[in-house]
This record gives C-alpha cells, structure tokens and sequence, in this order.
C-alpha cells in the first residue's frame, strides 16, 4: 500500500493521471479506449480514498466526466450542423493536449534552471588604469596619403555643391515672420482713445495704432466688445462707407 501510495503522489492533478494511464497503455490519445481509461481511473480513486478532501475532490470531477462520456459513447453518435459525427471525447482530449504541452514546458524551463545555477560568473577585475586607456590617434595613419591638396579640392567642392543647391530666386526672398498683437494691450489703447475722443471713425483709429491686419482685426474686436458693455455707440451711412464711433458718458 505505501508503494502505491507513493506512486499516487506524482500525479499533479486529474490530467496529470490521465496522461499517465494513456502513457502506461500506450494508447493514441486521439483515440482514447475510454472504457478502459475509465475503469484504470476509477481503481486509481478507490486508493485515494485517504486523500485530502481539496484534492480528491478535483479527481472525482474528473470521474463524473470520465463516466459522461463512457455513457455518450454507447448512445447512437450525434451530428454536427455540417454532418459530421461529434465525438465526446474531443473537449477531453483537447485538455489533455494542452496540459501536456504545459508540462513539457515546465520540464523544460525546469532543467534551464538547474543548467543555470552551474554557471559561474567572473567579476569585473580590470584595474582603473586599463579600463580609462584610450588609444592614441595616429595622425599619419588617420590622413594617410592625403594632402592638404587634395584636401582644398575636396572642400572648394562641398562648397561649390552647396552653392548650386540655393535657388537664385527664393534666395532673395525676405524673412516672413508672425506679429504678435496682444489682444490686452490693444483694448488698453482703445480705452484710452475712447476717453480723449467724444465722436470719431474706425479709419482714424486705425490710422492712429497701424495698418497691419492683425492689429485691425484686433482692434475690431475691442470694438465689439465696448458695444456689448455699452461704452459706444456705431453707425454707418452707406454700405461700405467708414464706420462712425461715439462714445457714451
């Protein structure tokens, strides 16, 4: 009994002694004698019987599948929607192909670990000195047959590459850069002409800041929005004719 009992002990989990039972009968586990798996498992379970609830318990789930599919197989096979026979062992089988691809795995990365703890390795023990030394630079190989010649052409004609790619025309082109206008300064500046100014046209405060649209654009929103506080009064006569401002006490 502590032979067998012994042995019990190996199996993992319910896959664990499948794959064993289908190794020991040397059977195709794409093709599983079910019955006969089935009875071997159940002899297996009788011996267990001492076994730790937790544990036992993952085994008889096993049993209830074991016996399930023992019962499918006697019935008539069902078919699938293409007319194809559905096997009940198929979802086993599955399992017992991806438990075991796991466990080779493990095996696997298991004696990597053990190869791994017999290599050694050897500290870093290059004196300071060594480790800062740096080559000398031998000019006469580093030019080698190169004068100072052969230099100058080389140089005239990276210049001479460098001056064809400029275009004659955008070469002579200026730099365009953006005008910040402050949105803040400029509602300062037409506060201050509102208060010295009774009556006056868009044109002439324009005329008084500047002519660039930024600033035109700015101090047209400064404009709307004293209209909205009340501060002024617009007007304008014809279409497109000068817009009036007035101010209002």
């Amino acid at each position: 009994m502590n032979e067998i009992s012994f042995k019990l002990e190996k199996f993992e989990g319910p896959l664990d002694l499948l794959l064993h039972l289908i190794d020991k009968n040397k059977v195709n586990i794409y093709d599983i004698p079910i019955a006969l798996i089935t009875k071997q498992y159940m002899d297996y379970l009788d011996l267990m019987r001492k076994a730790d609830l937790n544990i036992m318990s993952e085994f008889l789930v096993m049993a209830a599948t074991l016996l399930d599919i023992k019962a499918k197989m006697l019935l008539p096979a069902e078919v699938d929607e293409e007319g194809e026979e559905i096997d009940p062992r198929a979802d086993l089988v599955e399992k017992l192909i991806e438990y075991k691809m796991y466990k080779y795995i493990s095996l696997e990365l298991r004696d990597r670990e053990f190869s791994a703890c017999k290599t050694f390795y050897k500290k870093e023990s290059l004196p300071k000195e060594v480790k800062e030394h740096e080559t000398p630079v031998d000019l006469d190989e580093l030019v080698g047959d190169m004068t100072l010649f052969k230099l100058n052409q080389i140089f005239r004609s990276m210049i001479d590459r460098q001056v064809e790619r400029i275009d004659p025309v955008r070469s002579k082109f200026g730099k365009i850069e953006k005008e910040e206008v402050s949105l803040e300064e400029m509602m300062g500046f037409f506060g201050e002409y509102v208060a010295s100014h009774k009556n006056f046209t868009f044109r002439e405060v324009i005329e008084t800041k500047s002519h660039t649209k930024e600033h035109m654009i700015a101090l047209f929103l400064c404009i709307l929005e004293y209209m909205k506080i009340g501060k002024i009064k617009i007007s304008q006569k014809e279409l497109f004719d000068d817009i009036y401002i007035e101010s209002v006490a």
